[in-house]
């Protein structure tokens, strides 16, 4: 097991929102086992690194890659995170006495930094 691979439990929780690998007995050729490319994907989303500098272990990086989009365009990360989140609430682990926003992510618009407002010339009054 290396550093940002799932412990079995860990797995064991979420692998049953994983599509079926043999598509529930229709045709279509099996997935690639999910396990492997999820620490993969993880391993990215620790390290930052490029795509392609992931490691062999987890199967070639546009697999890798592949299955990262292709999860989060289904959904399957937000459900994902929402269980856990759930299962967190429900056993006390959320602490819902303190909610924080970080400013630093959070734009402003232009106007609200002393930007210059933009003036419309005014009509030719006609007589």
């Amino acid at each position: 097991m290396y550093r940002f691979d799932l412990t079995d439990a860990q797995w064991a929780r979420i692998a049953s929102f994983f599509p079926d690998r043999y598509h529930h007995g229709r045709a279509g050729h099996p997935w690639k086992d999910h396990r492997p490319l999820v620490n993969g994907i993880l391993w990215h989303l620790h390290t930052g690194a490029p795509w392609p500098d992931t490691p062999e272990r987890y199967g070639p990086w546009q697999t890798v890659y592949d299955r990262f989009n292709r999860l989060r365009k289904d959904g399957t990360w937000t459900k994902i995170l929402d269980a856990l989140l759930l299962h967190l609430d429900r056993e006390g682990f959320v602490d819902r006495d303190l909610w924080c926003f970080d400013g630093t992510i959070s734009r402003a618009h232009v106007s609200a930094a002393g930007a210059k407002k933009k003036s419309r010339p005014l009509a030719a009054v006609g007589g």
